[in-house]
């Protein structure tokens, strides 16, 4: 495991917690979702989220990016703490500097993929930036689809509108979850270039949640949960090494709340 910062305030992390815990319910109902989780997220990295069903992976992403209230703990994302900020502030927050890309692709229908990709500017009454939007266009490879509607493009096409959607505002991070899981393999690895490319090439910071292991081989850092706990990570990743470790996760011999069961290991980066 990466040692945890001194300080996760630095600006060496786009997005840290400590201590994060989020129950759902009371009494005999009551789920422990997330159970005293300590990360960092590396800023300029592109790091994938993973862990069996209920391991706590979406939950996780949806704390951080103050879409859901934690608990208990505190959460970081680019120097400002989610927890004591107001709806008003968080409101602001996810508008200005974090991107959201989700399974389903979201787009307005009526309008066309240029006009989507610039809706988050539009609602929040900020001019266009030419030379980043066209190079978001021209990164996401849209440059001769941006006159189409979401039913003229192809589920791949949409998704990259959507990608290019959350990066038009320059945020500091972008929360994708499972953003291939609508996707055949084709259009999937055309979505996974384009955020891995989001970061080498835009200097982008990008969180990723799936349960493909293609997908989180275009990641520089893989962290697996389970039982509400971090309890494993891979640095450059292949779909072998990610499969070895979510082996490991979902075998009968691990019990909850054990300590994690695979070494972070190394790999040569897969693309």
């Amino acid at each position: 495991m990466r040692a945890l910062a001194a300080d996760p305030s630095t600006d060496a992390q786009i997005a840290s917690a400590r201590g994060l815990v989020k129950i759902y319910g009371t009494g005999a109902a009551q789920v422990r979702a997330l159970d005293g989780i300590d990360v960092d997220i590396a800023r300029g990295e592109l790091t994938a989220v993973m862990g069996p069903s209920g391991s706590g992976k979406s939950t996780l992403m949806h704390c951080m990016a103050g879409l859901d209230t934690a608990t208990a703990g505190r959460i970081l994302v680019d120097g400002e703490d989610i927890g004591a900020a107001n709806e008003r502030r968080l409101t602001k927050l996810r508008r200005n500097r974090i991107g959201f890309v989700f399974q389903a692709f979201n787009l307005i229908p009526t309008l066309t993929a240029a006009e989507n990709i610039t809706l988050p500017l539009d609602i929040a009454r900020r001019p266009v930036d030419q030379d980043w939007f066209d190079a978001v266009v021209d990164a996401v490879g849209l440059r001769d689809r941006l006159a189409h509607r979401p039913a003229e493009l192809s589920g791949g096409q949409q998704q990259r509108v959507a990608c290019a959607r959350a990066l038009v505002s320059r945020p500091a991070v972008v929360f994708a979850d499972e953003p291939t899981g609508n996707l055949d393999s084709r259009s999937a690895a055309e979505v996974l270039s384009f955020l891995r490319r989001s970061v080498d090439e835009l200097g982008q910071s990008v969180v990723m949640v799936t349960h493909d292991p293609t997908a989180a081989s275009y990641a520089h850092r893989v962290l697996f949960l389970a039982d509400g706990r971090l309890v494993a990570e891979v640095e450059h990743p292949t779909p072998d090494t990610v499969l070895d470790v979510l082996r490991d996760l979902s075998g009968p011999a691990r019990g909850a709340h054990t300590s994690a069961p695979t070494a972070a290991r190394t790999a040569e980066p897969v693309r």
